[in-house]
């Protein structure tokens, strides 16, 4: 199996045009509605007097949500998908303003646990859209350039913070600014989603049986989720512990997401002569290089290789792994890709759940991080002993379809 590349016959400029309303809602829905928490949780710990202990537990809420919206949708489809994405869209948003209003982690969890609904939700829709033909030439492109949303949606989130932040703006006003960007962002991609006209695929799952393999791959598939949450939910927090300045340690979301971004770009063109679960295990293995290295370097320079390193690799891993599930479970691909999203999902609300028991026995996030990169690692090597014969001779490779996270 080949990784596809841009077709010549490609035109970029039709594919953006094609992409970018879905982009700009996925940097709403996503970039935004789910990882918001992750830049002014430092703000929040050091003006409420949070623990990490109980940031895992807010991290962990929202990814909870996102579980509960990703098998609410797998058990009963959306039939209409637009509504449900306008108003998921805006649930984001007003849920996001909302944040200064409430005080305590059980307000707030409830909070960020509907947000995370409401993100998944919102994320199925664009998922199932389909803005050109199969075998549309410009296919790739527009699925590459609307899931680099979900990384340009994170460096905004991040900038914005930093500007904040630069400004002495505390956390509510933090909240305030990213609700009223959430809304904004939706504002500018509806109308030309509406006109869009693409009819959203969400029938059930196929009811035939799937190959073993499926649930050793779901299995890595949320390790991954447990082992990249922890630096996408703390890096910042690690940031400004080695330097306070937020001029300075406010940079580490920005360059996660902005190498979030390019990464679905140009893994396409990167990686040309392997195969999608060669990708997986390669960039899952660069994932543990960044954590292990802001693990072991208590230094600015390693938390930007970690930012780096891990922006760069997560969306990646996220795209070929659906695409190596969906070859192995052939006509069962949508009941397999319900099976991995569930298990990314609950990876992710583990990861800080461990991070908090980790805490509560004395460990800092460094040992959370090094625990987490020897985790990944295992797991990419563990990977190479799982077949993943393909049972018809089609062909799937990064870039020409869409995944379901």
């Amino acid at each position: 199996m080949s990784i596809a590349t841009h077709s010549d016959s490609a035109r970029p400029r039709g594919a953006a045009t094609l992409a970018w309303p879905g982009a700009l809602a996925l940097a709403a829905a996503m970039g935004i509605g789910r990882f918001a928490f992750t830049p002014v949780w430092p703000l929040m710990a050091q003006e409420a007097g949070l623990s990490l202990a109980q940031g895992s537990w807010l991290a962990s809420a929202n990814y909870a949500g996102y579980l509960l919206g990703a098998l609410a949708a797998a058990v009963r489809p959306p039939r209409h998908p637009r509504a449900m994405l306008a108003a998921s869209l805006l649930a984001v948003g007003l849920l996001t303003l909302a944040m200064p209003g409430f005080h305590g982690v059980l307000a707030w969890s409830l909070l960020r646990l509907a947000a995370g609904y409401a993100s998944a939700s919102a994320f199925i829709c664009i998922a199932a859209a389909r803005p050109v033909a199969a075998g549309d030439p410009r296919g790739p492109a527009v699925a590459a350039i609307t899931y680099a949303g979900v990384g340009t949606g994170i460096a905004l989130t991040g900038l914005a913070c930093l500007a904040l932040m630069a400004a002495g703006a505390d956390a509510n006003a933090n909240w305030m600014v990213l609700g009223g960007l959430t809304l904004a962002l939706s504002a500018l991609a509806w109308p030309r989603l509406q006109r869009a006209g693409a009819k959203a695929h969400l029938g059930a799952a196929a009811p035939a049986g799937l190959p073993p393999g499926i649930g050793r791959l779901a299995l890595h598939y949320g390790i991954f989720g447990a082992g990249y949450i922890i630096p996408a939910t703390f890096l910042p927090a690690m940031a400004r512990e080695i330097i306070p300045d937020p001029a300075v340690f406010g940079w580490a979301w920005p360059l996660f997401g902005l190498a979030a971004a390019l990464s679905c770009l140009l893994a396409p063109r990167i990686a040309q002569a392997l195969d999608d679960k060669a990708v997986w295990r390669g960039a899952q293995a660069v994932m543990a290089l960044g954590m292990l290295a802001v693990a072991v370097w208590h230094n600015i320079a390693a938390v930007i290789i970690a930012a780096l390193l891990v922006g760069g690799t997560f969306m990646v891993i996220t795209q070929a792994g659906m695409l190596t599930a969906q070859r192995l479970a052939g006509p069962s691909a949508p009941r397999a890709a319900a099976i991995m999203t569930s298990a990314f999902a609950a990876g992710q609300i583990l990861g800080p759940l461990l991070a908090s028991s980790a805490a509560r026995w004395g460990a800092g996030l460094p040992q959370v991080l090094a625990g987490g990169a020897v985790l990944l690692a295992l797991s990419a090597w563990r990977l190479g002993n799982i077949s993943v014969a393909a049972p018809n001779a089609g062909h799937n490779a990064i870039g020409s379809q869409e995944p379901s996270h």
